[in-house]
């Protein structure tokens, strides 16, 4: 069936978001500009960006209350009736959230845009494993086939980039190191926000907008308040700031204001969430996870091709052997290519009729506002 024009737009605001998302960031950061006391540096404030990643987050409850209101005045599908819940179920996965972002933010500033993107997809790993752990679920073979082909992708990943520091790079191998390390820790945390949502959020049937918006109320809010405790704590060489703090918000902050290019890429970097959030929410329910991941997997080579065009890295054939595993092993687990197989070539005859009857029900009332979060293995691709 040929895709209609706002399954078209979707997509391709799917694909386009995710890479702005990543690109802008790593832009901010390779900006330099006067700071606090004049001096001129790069920007290096990754728990200041985070905050602004939790405004674009924050935004999609406003974009929930605005389809919700449309709804209810105008024409199509009353919304699907939502349970009462207290708010504060979300501040847990916040946490995770904020710790999970922050800590890439940091690890993005010393290794390549796409080892970045690359790397993240480790979330499936420890999301498989935190699902055995706490929430007694039984992972089959496909899926322990797919978690080996993943950490064998990493691995490649991470060679690369070690192997090739020294040829016309930016970084040196310490630093690359440290990086690629920040990132896979990250996932650690962005694993433990998704299965708390299955644990404790999806029992209460929150509509997935409303979620991502409570969860960035909440991580604004947290981490803007550990920005006083951060400026006061010295991290010596692991900050990029002048005096050696945590994080000193007053100096980036006045870095944005006197630099049109990092207010800029601040902007596209909140919007870019904002729009990302819900164009991957539409796809899902337009077209499936599955879907999803093929179009997650382009924003991957985009901003690889990206990085490599801005003259940000240089070509590692590695680095691509180690993002085709990544992709196997991504589609393995989430159960794309063996059963599916054995489905289509030997049981031909039989009958799904439960498949038939979740694939009606999810199409019964409208996908951005009720009460049907995505799968666990969904949410691992968000963000």
């Amino acid at each position: 069936m040929a895709w209609t024009g706002y399954q078209i737009f979707m997509a391709l605001l799917l694909v386009t978001t995710g890479t702005v998302n990543t690109i802008s960031t790593k832009w901010a950061d390779k900006i330099e500009a006067p700071g606090k006391n004049g001096h001129v540096h790069l920007f290096n404030h990754p728990f200041l960006q985070a905050c602004f990643m939790f405004i674009g987050e924050f935004s999609c409850m406003l974009v929930y209350r605005l389809f919700l209101w449309c709804q209810r005045r105008g024409t199509g599908p009353p919304p699907a009736p939502t349970q009462n819940f207290p708010a504060i179920i979300f501040f847990l996965p916040a946490l995770c959230d904020m710790s999970a972002t922050s800590v890439m933010y940091l690890g993005l500033n010393y290794t390549y845009a796409s080892s970045y993107q690359m790397l993240r997809g480790s979330v499936i790993v420890f999301t498989g494993l935190l699902s055995v752990a706490f929430l007694r679920r039984v992972l089959v073979f496909y899926q322990w086939s797919g978690i080996s082909f993943i950490v064998c992708g990493l691995l490649l990943v991470g060679l690369a980039d070690i192997l090739f520091a020294s040829v016309g790079s930016a970084y040196d191998t310490n630093s690359i190191i440290t990086g690629d390390l920040l990132i896979v820790i990250a996932q650690v945390f962005a694993a433990s926000q998704f299965v708390l949502e299955e644990k404790f959020l999806y029992k209460h049937n929150v509509p997935p907008l409303l979620a991502v918006g409570w969860e960035g109320l909440f991580g604004f809010f947290t981490l803007s308040l550990l920005l006083i405790p951060m400026y006061f704590i010295p991290a010596g060489s692991l900050s990029g700031n002048p005096e050696g703090r945590l994080e000193d918000a007053i100096d980036g902050l006045i870095q944005i204001s006197n630099s049109w290019e990092i207010a800029l890429a601040v902007l596209l970097n909140l919007l870019s969430i904002a729009f990302f959030n819900f164009a991957g929410i539409s796809v899902t329910m337009e077209f499936s996870a599955t879907t999803r991941m093929v179009l997650d997997s382009l924003r991957t080579l985009l901003i690889w091709a990206m990085s490599l065009a801005l003259g940000w890295q240089s070509f590692q054939y590695l680095q691509i052997i180690g993002f085709i595993l990544l992709i196997m092993g991504t589609f393995v687990y989430n159960d794309v290519i063996f059963r599916p197989f054995l489905k289509k070539h030997c049981c031909r005859g039989e009958e799904h009729p439960q498949s038939e009857i979740e694939h009606s029900n999810a199409n019964e009332t409208s996908p951005l506002i009720s009460g049907n979060p995505a799968p666990l293995y969904d949410k691992a691709l968000s963000e």
